[in-house]
C-alpha cells in the first residue's frame, strides 16, 4: 500500500494542541519488516507531533526498531542509535518507513545485532520536504522524543546519538543545530555526520548536467514546499514547451532518488526555466534559501561532532564544509573533521563507514576520552580507500 492510500498516515483531529515529540499514534510495523531487517526483534511506526519549517504545527513518522535483547544484557538497552536515511526524493514514498521493506541499510542491521535500538525517521515529513533543513532537523528532534516517551525497552538513562551521511546528515546537522533552542532537555552523545551538503544553492550549482542532476528539481519542489509563494513562484517560472518543460520537472514528484538519477541524467535542469540560473536568485527563493538551506547560522552542536568528507566530493564542494567547520571550531565545538584525499562523494559512504562506527561505538561504551581529544578541534587530511570508486 502507498503511503497516500494509507489512512495511517494522517495526524488525528486536535494534533496541533499536542507538545513538540508526543506521540500521536503507534502501530507494528506491518508486514515483514523484523524479516527484511534480520536483527529486529520488533518494529513499530510512531506518528508524532512536530514543527514544520514555518514554525507550525505539523506531523511525521520514525520506525523504531527493537534489537534482540537477551534479559541479561541491560547494557544494551540504554542505547539509541537515531540513524537518518538519506532519501533524498520529493516522493512521499521514498520515505524509510515504507521504502526500507526493500533496502534496509547494513548499518541499521549491524547496529540492531550490536543490540542498539535504532530510529529511523521519515525526516522530510508528510510533504517530502527534501533539503528543507527546519523542518528535517525538528523531524529528526521529535522523533527522538517520540522513541525516548514509546515504552519499547529502551531504559530512562539511555544513551543517543545521530548519524547520517549526504541528506541524512542534512537531517542529522540541522537537528544538533536546532536542537539547544527547539529540544534543549535532549542530552544528545554524538553528532556523526558524513558528506554534509551544508549550501543548497552550492549542491544545486554543482551537480547541474552531471549523473545527479535529479537532485536539483527534488531539491527546489522539496524545500519550497515549506515555503508555498516560492513554490508557486518556481511552477510559475517554467517552461510550457519544448524539450524541459513543466511536466518534465515535476515528474520528480513520483521518483525515488534512484530514479531521478535516471531520468534527470545529465540534463542542465537550469534550462526548464524561463529565465535559468536566474530563477533562483530571485527575492521569494533566497528568503526561503536563508531560512533552510544553508547551514551554520540557526545555532551550533552541543555533543561531540565527527564529521567526514572527501576533499573532491562532486555533489557538495568541500569548500563549504570547511567553512561550517571552521565557523564551529570558533565557537570552541569539540569537532573531528576528516577530509579524504581520495574518492568522490558515493566512495566516501563506504571510506568513512568504519571510523563512523567506531566513534560512534566510542560515545556509547565509555571510551571516547580514551581514543579522541575532548575538547577543540582536530582538521586533518586523511588517505583511506575501502572501494575502488573514485566517485
Amino acid at each position: 500500500m502507498y503511503i497516500p492510500s494509507d489512512p495511517w498516515y494522517s495526524a488525528p483531529e486536535g494534533f496541533e494542541e499536542a507538545d513538540p515529540g508526543a506521540i500521536l499514534r503507534v502501530r507494528p510495523a506491518p508486514g515483514n519488516l523484523t524479516v527484511v531487517v534480520g536483527n529486529a526483534s520488533a518494529a513499530y511506526n510512531i506518528l508524532y507531533r512536530t514543527t514544520d519549517s514555518q514554525y507550525k504545527p505539523s506531523w511525521a513518522v520514525t520506525t523504531l526498531l527493537v534489537p534482540p535483547v537477551a534479559a541479561s544484557a541491560a547494557v544494551n538497552q540504554s542505547v539509541l542509535l537515531s540513524y537518518q536515511i538519506a532519501y533524498d526524493s520529493f516522493d512521499v514514498n521514498a520515505s524509510p518507513s515504507y521504502a526500507m521493506y526493500t533496502s534496509p541499510p547494513s548499518d541499521i542491521i549491524l547496529a540492531l545485532q550490536r543490540g542498539w535500538f535504532v530510529n529511523v525517521p521519515d525526516y522530510e515529513g508528510p510533504n517530502a520536504s527534501f533539503t528543507a533543513g527546519v523542518q528535517s532537523g525538528h523531524a529528526t528532534l521529535d522523533s527522538v522524543r517520540s522513541v525516548l516517551a514509546s515504552g519499547f525497552g529502551l531504559n530512562e538513562d539511555a544513551q543517543y546519538a545521530l548519524w547520517g551521511y549526504s541528506g541524512g546528515a542534512l537531517a542529522s546537522e540541522w537537528a544538533a543545530e536546532l536542537q539547544m533552542q527547539y529540544a534543549p532537555e535532549l542530552n544528545i552523545a554524538g553528532l556523526a555526520v558524513g558528506g554534509l551538503t551544508p549550501n543548497v544553492t552550492s549542491v544545486m550549482d554543482t551537480v547541474t548536467s552531471t549523473i545527479s542532476a535529479g537532485l536539483i528539481p527534488a531539491a527546489a519542489l522539496g524545500l519550497s514546499s515549506q515555503h508555498p509563494e516560492t513554490y508557486e513562484f518556481i511552477l510559475s517560472q517554467l517552461k510550457t514547451t519544448g524539450p524541459y518543460n513543466r511536466t518534465g520537472f515535476l515528474a520528480a514528484k513520483d521518483l525515488t532518488l534512484s530514479e531521478a538519477e535516471v531520468f534527470y541524467a545529465f540534463q542542465n535542469i537550469f534550462d526548464y526555466f524561463v529565465n535559468g540560473s536566474a530563477t533562483f536568485q530571485a527575492e521569494v527563493v533566497q528568503k526561503a534559501l536563508n531560512q533552510d538551506g544553508y547551514m551554520g547560522y540557526h545555532g551550533f552542536p552541543q555533543m561531540p561532532v565527527l564529521a567526514y568528507k572527501a576533499i573532491h566530493d562532486e555533489i557538495s564542494p568541500i569548500q563549504d564544509t570547511d567553512r561550517v567547520i571552521k565557523r564551529y571550531c570558533g565557537l570552541g565545538l569539540n569537532i573531528l573533521y576528516e577530509r579524504n584525499t581520495i574518492g568522490g562523494h558515493s566512495a566516501e559512504q563506504v571510506n568513512g563507514n568504519a571510523r563512523a562506527w567506531n566513534w560512534l561505538t566510542s560515545i556509547f561504551d565509555g571510551t571516547y576520552a580514551q581514543q579522541y581529544k575532548t575538547e577543540g578541534c582536530t582538521i586533518r587530511n586523511v588517505t583511506l580507500n575501502t572501494t575502488s570508486s573514485v566517485y
